[in-house]
């Protein structure tokens, strides 16, 4: 992430991407899973959600945000460079009827979470990753899926909840640890 990618100042309301999609952090490394959990929270707050769990990767932070009912709602990153913090990019940006880029509310057919996991599952299997699709967490639009191996977590990936594409979150890296919240 970072201000190459998004512009220089936060972006609340209309403007790139139309809107409250990224916020600038404070310049300051974020090392620890506690220092991300605390810049999802300042970006949690302006949309009046909250932070569920929260994983550190080599590459960035991963945080699901929550309804205040807990209902997963969307994904976001955490720049261990300089806490610089928004929607995570593809599936939540793109797929999300609610929080991302194109909202719309939920429309059509949605697919079972066992459909999600099972497409997942074939996904992996057909390019020989020997990895398995975890149990999907439920998002507007679509399902994310811890990827494993030897019953560990790998990855991630997303299945579109009306169409059954598959979205490899390539932009992670080496997963390192969790916090639930």
């Amino acid at each position: 992430m970072g201000s190459g990618m998004m512009g220089n100042d936060c972006s609340w309301g209309p403007g790139m991407m139309g809107g409250h999609y990224w916020q600038r952090g404070d310049g300051t490394p974020v090392k620890t899973l506690d220092q991300a959990r605390r810049h999802a929270d300042a970006f949690a707050h302006r949309l009046g959600l909250r932070v569920g769990e929260v994983m550190q990767f080599s590459k960035n932070f991963y945080a699901e945000l929550e309804t205040p009912s807990g209902k997963p709602a969307t994904e976001i990153l955490v720049d261990p460079a300089d806490g610089d913090t928004g929607i995570e990019y593809g599936p939540a940006m793109m797929w999300n009827t609610d929080y991302g880029m194109h909202p719309r509310g939920q429309t059509g057919t949605r697919l079972s979470p066992d459909e999600a996991q099972r497409r997942a599952q074939r996904w992996l299997r057909d390019r020989g990753s020997g990895l398995t699709a975890d149990e999907p967490d439920a998002f507007p639009g679509y399902y994310t899926l811890h990827t494993m191996r030897s019953g560990k977590i790998n990855g991630m990936l997303s299945v579109n909840a009306s169409t059954g594409a598959v979205w490899y979150h390539t932009w992670h890296g080496t997963y390192v640890a969790t916090s639930e919240h």
